[in-house]
């Protein structure tokens, strides 16, 4: 092949690192997901996980109205070499409401609980939002459990700030009604799945350009969508501070945001990476909220570099930049 001929493989496979949304048809779609999933009878309560791969365990979690489809477009990518583990945390997808009252101590409880039933002594933990503050609890309250953790768009600082403004002002709490709205409508029946701009307004808080998503990928994203957890979790997350407690996390950490999320504001990263000692971010132009949907393909880069690093490696893997191309 001639010079020009290579240059221009390099620069259409990086392009496709970029692109927004999929390039081409997802692995996802040609794995039969019922021989994964599988209930866990957990604090008396039954608990819907789905399990895949082999290798060094990788718990995914996901965030606020999300279910473990959250991370179609990531789960086969990692499941070459590890044994990934998505779930549905108690009060969504199609696990039952826990037995206690929600908070974000018992949910990270819950995944301490999980891995205990599952044998696993300790794991590397991605969660989005609520799930990333799930997994900070997690690695402050539990230590020994997380190697390492990936918070992408992670819930827990600007949140605080939420009830004051909600007391206050209407603008977050009109929000948050609208948004458990349109997803109560999506659980209980198919006309949002159907329709494209109906499932582009169930996205529109999460993602930059919702419509430019596969109709495929954002139908399962509607499954998680008004479950009975959201309400209980959305004030869990307002009442528990997580800020004071951040340096108390000393697991490698990669912190991924999208520079125009609207849910949860880019400035949090910033706070994120000073108060962890160990730990760097990344943020990706002209994304939102969903980062590991939005751009999967340089998200499941970016984070399999972070997690293969030698110990004594401090920075990403050279080819990871501070900013995704749009």
């Amino acid at each position: 092949m001639s010079a020009l001929g290579k240059l221009a493989n390099v620069v259409s496979d990086t392009s496709k690192m970029d692109q927004y949304g999929p390039v081409g048809r997802s692995e996802w779609m040609d794995i039969d997901w019922q021989q994964h999933l599988r209930w866990i009878r957990l604090r008396d309560r039954w608990m819907n996980i789905m399990e895949i791969g082999e290798g060094p365990p990788l718990f995914f979690i996901h965030g606020l109205s999300g279910c473990w489809q959250n991370w179609l477009e990531n789960i086969p990518h990692f499941a070459r070499d590890h044994r990934v583990i998505a779930v549905d945390l108690p009060g969504f997808g199609a696990s039952e409401m826990p037995a206690e009252e929600i908070s974000m101590t018992e949910y990270a409880e819950t995944i301490d609980s999980l891995m205990t039933e599952l044998g696993i002594d300790s794991a590397k933990i991605i969660g989005n939002s609520m799930g990333g503050f799930i997994g900070a609890e997690l690695a402050i309250q539990h230590p020994a459990r997380v190697e390492r953790l990936v918070l992408v768009a992670a819930a827990g600082l600007s949140i605080e700030y939420i009830r004051t403004q909600r007391t206050h002002g209407l603008r977050h709490h009109a929000e948050n009604v609208a948004f458990f709205y349109i997803g109560w409508l999506a659980s209980r029946s198919d006309t949002v799945a159907k329709r494209r701009r109906l499932r582009s307004a169930l996205l529109l808080l999460v993602a930059a350009h919702p419509a430019r998503l596969p109709p495929a990928l954002t139908i399962e994203q509607v499954s998680g969508s008004g479950k009975p957890g959201f309400s209980d979790a959305l004030d869990a997350m307002c009442a528990y501070p997580l800020r004071d407690r951040l340096e108390k996390i000393a697991c490698p950490t990669f912190i991924v945001w999208g520079e125009k999320d609207r849910l949860v504001p880019v400035k949090d990263a910033d706070v994120f990476e000073e108060l962890i000692s160990d730990s760097r971010k990344i943020i990706y132009k002209d994304t939102g909220h969903i980062v590991m949907m939005e751009r999967p393909a340089r998200f499941n880069a970016d984070v399999s570099a972070f997690l293969h690093e030698e110990a004594t490696e401090q920075e990403p893997a050279p080819h990871a930049p501070v900013h995704a191309a749009s």
